[in-house]
C-alpha cells in the first residue's frame, strides 16, 4: 500500500468539497477545482477529511492509489492557498510585459511573442525580467510556466535565456583562443 496514500487529508473550515462516486469538486476561497479521479480508487469523505483507498490489491489500483491522494491534496491546497512559478530572463534586450492579460515576451526573436493564458492563470511582471504565474491549479501553472520557458530556454555559454526562479544552468567553456 502506497505510503503517500495512506495518509488522510485534512480539509479547512473554508473549503467545501463534493464527492460524487469518482467526480470530486473543490471550492475554496480562491476558486473552484473538479477532476475525475481514474478507476481503481475509492473516495471517502469523513468530518474533515477526505480519505483515498486502492479498490482491491491489483497493480493498477496501488499505481493510482498515491496519485489520486496527492491530486487530491494538490486541489485542496490550490483554493486555500493557490500556487505561483517564478521565472527569470536573463540577456540584454530580453523582457517581458503584460498587456490586458496577455504576456508579451521579447526574447531575441525578430518579433514579440504574445502568450495567452488560460482561464483560472494570471502573469504579473516585475523589473521587466522577473516573470510570476500565479492560479489555483498546481498542473496548469506549471505548464503555462514551462510554455513561457520554452520560448528562449537558457543556453549553456553564457547562460541567457528564460529560467525557473532558482534553476542551475549547467554552464559550458567556450571556444579556445588562438596559440
Amino acid at each position: 500500500m502506497s505510503r503517500i496514500g495512506k495518509k488522510p487529508i485534512s480539509v479547512p473550515e473554508k473549503v467545501a468539497v463534493t464527492v460524487e462516486g469518482l467526480s470530486l469538486t473543490v471550492k475554496g476561497p480562491k476558486g473552484e477545482l473538479s477532476r475525475t479521479l481514474p478507476q481503481g480508487v475509492s473516495i471517502s469523505q469523513e468530518e474533515n477529511s477526505i480519505v483515498i483507498s486502492p479498490v482491491n490489491e491489483k497493480r493498477k489500483s496501488r499505481e493510482r492509489h498515491g496519485l489520486c491522494r496527492t491530486l487530491v491534496s494538490n486541489m485542496v491546497e490550490g483554493v486555500t492557498k493557490g500556487y505561483s512559478r517564478k521565472l527569470e530572463i536573463i540577456g540584454v534586450g530580453s523582457r517581458a510585459q503584460v498587456k490586458g492579460r496577455n504576456l508579451v515576451v521579447s526574447a531575441g526573436y525578430s518579433h514579440p511573442v504574445e502568450v495567452i493564458p488560460p482561464a483560472g492563470i494570471t502573469f504579473a511582471v516585475e523589473n521587466n525580467t522577473n516573470v510570476t504565474v500565479t492560479g489555483v491549479d498546481k498542473e496548469l501553472v506549471g505548464n503555462e510556466a514551462a510554455k513561457i520557458r520554452a520560448i528562449r530556454p537558457p543556453e549553456p555559454y553564457k547562460g541567457k535565456g528564460i529560467k525557473f526562479e532558482g534553476e542551475r544552468i549547467i554552464r559550458k567553456a567556450g571556444k579556445s583562443g588562438k596559440k
